[in-house]
Formats: structure tokens, sequence, C-alpha cells
């Protein structure tokens, strides 16, 4: 063991160790009383002692979570006894606090309860680190039998597995939580498409009859070819939000011409069921070179669908794709421009700072408050930045410059 020039608590040679196994169970120490109060008042009983405390240690301080005969507190760790127990493989005894050297003067045992006897058993982690202790103090002569320590023992066991189910539920619920909002972010992102879908499916069932052979089979190959694309975006969001994503690889690769045809293929549904021009363009001189898509659906997606959903029938939703290629930048350029009902310099503010507001569109379309945010919160984790340009009544220009990492070229 050895000390610090600071603290005077002895600190055990694994302690940064430790202090990283205390940390995993990412605990609030204050919530945790009607957790344990059942085992703290069950060691008293066992012992027949006045008080017992459940303590968690860490650099600094001494959480009393849980306690019998005494409250629940925090205490300076170089304050405590079980700043000792902690250092022990099995357990702590000490007979008389009050005669005791490393103890007698400690604040707590010289001007506090009169307690006397001490008896704490470490609590272990599977990692075999000592994070706290489960100790029983009275202020009269105590002696415990073997099977009275042995019931100590079990019951600082059962603490210990108390707390790794605990960390189990958190994680279960903090899993929870991530796949709900996966799911509301794929909903979101798939809502305007889809609705394309529906429209064209609709136009389908309301012609019955009076399409041509020619009309009824380009109408359901572009409904093949959109249900598609939107399954494979699904699919890649869910991927991406499951950490499954990580280094580009040949799969994850995209060119502008496959980026043009996914974009074609998602949303000319949507836009012809709109009545709104839509289309996607190009740099032909560099169609052919790949890079990572990861990501750059999810967010081309929802600056496509806000442009479609603020642009009323008979405008226009233009997308144009480039590259800048140097020998120090690698750029992927997305422009996307539309007709639409334009935004006020505050709603431009607002989005560039993260806080946009949902609002309905020209057609009565729903939003949710999530695209330009996700956008932003995307863009961020790929170091690229968004542009805005706007004049209400005139449309909006989005333009984004993504940094696209190691290029080459296809065969």
């Amino acid at each position: 063991m050895q000390n610090t020039k600071h603290l005077k608590a002895p600190y055990t040679k694994n302690e940064a160790d430790r202090i990283y196994d205390l940390l995993y169970y990412d605990l609030n120490f204050s919530s945790l009383e009607n957790e344990f109060k059942d085992l703290s008042t069950l060691a008293a009983s066992v012992a027949g002692t006045e008080v017992s405390l459940l303590n968690l240690i860490d650099i600094y301080t001494q959480w009393t979570v849980a306690g019998h005969g005494l409250p629940t507190m925090l205490t300076p760790r170089e304050n405590t006894v079980c700043q000792y127990t902690i250092l022990e493989s099995d357990h702590l005894e000490v007979k008389d606090m009050q005669q005791d050297e490393r103890f007698k003067d400690l604040a707590g045992i010289k001007d506090g309860p009169m307690l006397r006897y001490y008896f704490g058993v470490p609590l272990r982690t599977p990692n075999g680190h000592n994070i706290g202790s489960l100790c029983v103090l009275d202020s009269g002569e105590i002696t415990l039998s073997a099977e009275k320590v042995q019931v100590l023992k079990t019951i600082a066991a059962e603490i210990v597995n108390r707390l790794n189910r605990l960390k189990e539920i958190h994680s279960l619920r903090r899993e929870l939580a991530e796949a709900r909002a996966v799911n509301r972010r794929v909903a979101h992102d798939i809502r305007g498409p889809i609705g394309g879908i529906v429209g064209l499916a609709q136009v389908l069932i309301r012609k019955e009859g009076k399409s041509s052979a020619e009309e009824v089979l380009r109408m359901s190959q572009m409904i093949q070819k959109s249900g598609n694309s939107l399954l494979g975006l699904a699919e890649e969001i869910m991927r991406g939000e499951q950490g499954l994503i990580s280094e580009p690889s040949p799969e994850d690769g995209i060119t502008l011409q496959g980026l043009k045809a996914k974009l074609e293929e998602i949303f000319q549904p949507q836009a012809t069921d709109k009545a709104v021009g839509f289309e996607v363009s190009i740099n032909e001189m560099l169609s052919t070179i790949t890079f990572s898509k990861n990501k750059l659906l999810q967010i081309i997606v929802n600056l496509v669908t806000n442009a479609l959903k603020f642009t009323p029938p008979l405008g226009e939703v233009t997308v144009k794709l480039d590259l800048t290629l140097s020998q120090n930048h690698r750029i992927l350029s997305v422009q996307v421009q539309d007709t639409g009902i334009g935004l006020s310099p505050d709603q431009v503010e607002a989005i560039m700072k993260g806080r946009a507001l949902s609002t309905s569109g020209t057609s009565g379309e729903l939003g949710y408050g999530m695209g330009l945010q996700l956008v932003q919160h995307l863009l961020a984790g790929l170091q690229g930045k968004l542009l805005v340009e706007s004049t209400p009544g005139l449309g909006s220009t989005f333009e984004l410059q993504i940094p696209i990492g190691t290029v080459a070229h296809l065969e």
C-alpha cells in the first residue's frame, strides 16, 4: 500500500483499477438506500450490533448508501475505518476503536457516538477489487461466532450481486431507450417517401382500368424500386445506430452515380404524388469515384424530405452532387435547393444552432421536429458543415460539405 501527499488514507497498489470498477456500476449513491436497507438491517440483526453500514469508497469519499442505527452520510475517506477494510482479502475486526492507534483520533470516533467494536467485510467485485464494505459496529464488547461471520460474508456477497443486477437493469433500460430512439429516427426518415409510395398506389387504384399498361408498369416499377431503397435505408440506419458500421469497407462504398440513383428511387414517387419536379444532377467527370456512404443517405434524405415537404405543387426540388479532390482535401458537396415557402432569418438561425421546430408542410405533411436536428448531429460526427440560404416565399438552399476520407476509382 502507499500514501499520497494530500490524503492520509492508505491506498492499494491497484487503486486505479479499483476506482474504475466502482465507476463501472455508474451508481447514483444518493438513491441506493431502498435497494439495500433490508440487507443492512439483516446484518445488524445477525451480528447483534447497534449499527450496520453499507459503504462505497471512491478516491476521496466514503458514501454510506444504506444503514441501520445511523443515518446515511458522506465522510472524508481519511476519517474512516473502512478505508482499511478494503485493503483486506477477508475481513477486518477491531475490538476497541477507542484504543486502536489507527482510529482513536479519527473524527467520529473520538467525538462521535461511543462506538468501540467494528467488524467489516470488503465488497469484492467479480474482477477482484474491493469497492466498499459492509460493517457492523457497537458500543459494547462483541464476539462474533464463525457462523455469524460467514453469514455477514454472505450478505456482503449478496450486496455485490445486487449491484451487478442494478447495472444490468440500467444497461437494459438504456438499450431500450436507444432502440426506441432508433425506431423514431427510422420512422422519421422514411415517413415522407412511404407517403409518396402510398400516394402512387392510390393513383393506380383510382385510375383502375383507365391507365395504359405502360403507365401501370412504370408506376409499379417506381413503387418497387422506392420500396427496396427504403428497406435498405432503414437497415443502414439501424446498423449505424447499433454500432455495426465502423471503418469504411468496399461494401459501405457508393459513387455519385449510385447516390443519384438511390435518391431518385426513394423520392420520385413522393415528388410525383405531390406534383413537384424532382431532379438529381452529378459531376459526370467524377461519377465513378467511390467513397463511404456511412450516414450520408440519412443526412441527405432528411434534407430532401424537408425540401419536398415545404415545396407546393408545381414547384421544384433539385439536388446537386459533386466532389472536390486534392492532395489534402476530399470533400463531398451536396446542394438541396427548393422553390418552397422559404425560411425567415430567425428560422435559419434556429437551424444552425440545432433548435429547429417542426411545422406542417404545404400539403399538411406532419413533422416531428427531428429532421434538421438529426442532420446537425450526424454532420458533427462526420466533421461536416451545413450552410443555409433562404428567402421567405422564394425557397431555400441547403449546402453540405462532408469530408469523405480515402477515395479510389472503381474499375
